[in-house]
Formats: structure tokens, C-alpha cells, sequence
């Protein structure tokens, strides 16, 4: 299985970075049993905040979307360092995708399709999930949008 997940990430042209430290004080993961907790992601790419502002206002859905890509890149990057191993993954059970929007702006749930389609793509059914897609009126640094995740695990 970890073959083919990192055969579907070369295929994409996805190189996983490396894990993104805590920005504060908390764990970028946490093992309980069989599940995976994933702290929140931003859209981090290349060492650096990638995509900041609000949707609706700075941001446009398609840059949204690659927001949300980028948190889902940077998940599995936290799960293969919780891991080892991303074939380890049965499961991805929950998303939360959190949008830093205006409030006249109602299409969180397409901005986090990025996140929910990467996964798919990557993980196949694994990757299918249930999830929650909300407006914030901001996330730390200003990422325009921040994604965290519960995976099972073998």
C-alpha cells in the first residue's frame, strides 16, 4: 500500500516537505489507539505561508483551493512523521477545514474540496471522509485557510 500512495504522490508531482514544526504550544500529532489526531495545517509551501487573507475579499476560490491542497500535503507530510510509513493509513475518518472568509462569503465548502480531492486522489477510498467546512474571521499568521484531521491507523 505505501508503494502505490507514494507512487499516486509522484504522479501528481507532489513532494512531501518536511513536517512543519508547532508554532505554539501544542503537538503536531498526537496517537491514541488506532487513531491519528492531526493538528491543524496551513497552506505552508516552500518553508513559508503560502496563501494569506480572507475568501471574499483578498482570495479567490481557485486560490482557495490551492490552499486547501497545501494543508492536505502538509497533513500527510505530519502523518508520515507520525507514522513512517503512509501505508499505515486505513482510514481518513474527519476533516475540519477552517476558511478565513468575510461573512458574506458561502462557499467554504468548495474551498475545502482541494483538501477532500487530494486526499481521494492520494489515498483512494482511504481517503474519502466525513468533514466540516467553516468560515473563521481569521487564522493565525492570516493563512486563508487551515485543515486538521482524524485518520485510523494499522
Amino acid at each position: 500500500m505505501s508503494d502505490a500512495i507514494e507512487g499516486r504522490l509522484k504522479e501528481l508531482g507532489i513532494d512531501l516537505p518536511q513536517a512543519a514544526a508547532p508554532a505554539a504550544n501544542y503537538v503536531p500529532y498526537v496517537i491514541s489507539g488506532n487513531l491519528l489526531y492531526l493538528s491543524g495545517q496551513l497552506p505552508i509551501e516552500n518553508g513559508k505561508l503560502g496563501i494569506t487573507g480572507h475568501l471574499g475579499k483578498d482570495v479567490d476560490v481557485a486560490t482557495g483551493q490551492r490552499a486547501a491542497e497545501l494543508c492536505a500535503i502538509n497533513i500527510l507530510a505530519q502523518a508520515k512523521a507520525a507514522l513512517s510509513d503512509l501505508g499505515r493509513i486505513k482510514r481518513v475518518i474527519k476533516l475540519n477545514g477552517f476558511v478565513a472568509s468575510v461573512p458574506e462569503f458561502t462557499e467554504q465548502h468548495l474551498v475545502i474540496n482541494g483538501a477532500s480531492n487530494l486526499l481521494a486522489n492520494v489515498l483512494g477510498d482511504a481517503g474519502k471522509h466525513a468533514r466540516a467546512a467553516v468560515g473563521m474571521a481569521a487564522l493565525p499568521m492570516n493563512a486563508a485557510v487551515e485543515v486538521d484531521a482524524i485518520m485510523e491507523i494499522a
